[in-house]
């Protein structure tokens, strides 16, 4: 799923923290960078706030059912 326009950085971390399966960053590579890691949240924010404090557009694939609900539900809600 693409997300779009995250402009609380924090809550959606917070969101992906509380998902039980796997939630992965697809780069613009095509590579997947599990964002569970607190290392790639680091290293998500460091090129966020390299360029703007709000995510513009960013590819995710969440495992469970439940977590793209979750992921779906903080979009909506901001």
């Amino acid at each position: 799923m693409k997300l779009t326009h995250i402009k609380n950085v924090d809550e959606f971390f917070k969101v992906v923290d509380s998902c039980k399966g796997r939630v992965e960053l697809v780069t613009g590579e095509g590579d997947r960078l599990n964002l569970k890691s607190k290392l790639s949240q680091y290293v998500s924010l460091a090129n966020i706030f390299a360029k703007d404090s709000e995510i513009p557009e960013m590819e995710i694939v969440a495992s469970e059912p439940e977590d793209i609900d979750k992921l779906m539900k903080f979009m909506i809600q901001g």
